[in-house]
């Protein structure tokens, strides 16, 4: 958020994001435009997505989740204020593909919010996961440069994501870090799982030059976020 820059501080940053930024012009406006009556519960909502982004979900769970916390949250209810958020852009609806039967599943999606600097305004570092935070930039910037993205699927295991622009698929799995051997082995596992020739892309935080392993390429997450041009991937 570039207004953020003009406060010193980091609580003035973090309330002018919060306040200023996400409940003066993303709540307010959802509330008004689509007429929602709970606003404490949109709030509560919002909360609940951002701790659990790039996490499978169903409004179903969502709902069970809120009133478990003693909030009045109906299946129907959460479903249309997930619906207003995402048509407001504060956060995005990521389906499930089934890579092998080439077929899109309907019970559980992942939702990534639009900008983290939300997420530190609002809930500060606790319970930081930074490999999700990686996740959730990987997924804006490939909406970004133009790609249809899905959760991809494959029997038991699950490719981050598999991202389609003209007919082209790239699989995508994203990691904060793969210094050690078994969480490599873990991450390039799906990858490998894949039979069909598209290309498959491994992006870490490796802080060293893009190189190979068994067909899938290993990127630099900060290198493959600074290219001006999407790559020909």
């Amino acid at each position: 958020m570039a207004g953020s820059y003009l406060y010193r501080t980091e609580d003035q940053k973090r309330r002018y994001i919060n306040s200023e930024v996400l409940n003066a012009l993303v709540v307010r406006d959802i509330v008004s435009k689509y007429k929602l009556r709970n606003e404490q519960l949109l709030h509560a909502l919002i909360d609940y997505l951002m701790d659990n982004v790039g996490n499978l979900t169903s409004i179903r769970s969502i709902a069970d989740t809120l009133e478990s916390s003693r909030m009045k949250a109906d299946h129907k209810t959460i479903g249309k204020y997930v619906d207003a958020l995402c048509k407001a852009f504060a956060f995005y609806r990521f389906r499930r593909y089934d890579v092998r039967g080439k077929r899109y599943l309907r019970s559980e999606d992942k939702y990534y919010l639009v900008d983290q600097s939300f997420r530190f305004a609002r809930l500060g570092t606790k319970n930081m996961d930074y490999g999700r935070v990686l996740e959730n930039i990987v997924a804006m910037e490939l909406l970004r440069r133009g790609y249809e993205v899905y959760v991809g699927v494959l029997y038991k295991k699950e490719i981050d994501f598999v991202a389609i622009k003209q007919g082209e698929k790239l699989y995508i799995q994203v990691a904060n870090n793969i210094s050690e051997e078994k969480t490599f082995e873990r991450e390039v596992s799906p990858l490998l799982a894949i039979k069909d020739a598209f290309p498959k892309m491994l992006i870490a935080r490796t802080y060293q030059p893009e190189y190979q392993h068994e067909g899938i390429r290993i990127v630099d997450a900060a290198e493959w976020l600074s290219n001006p041009i999407p790559q020909k991937e």
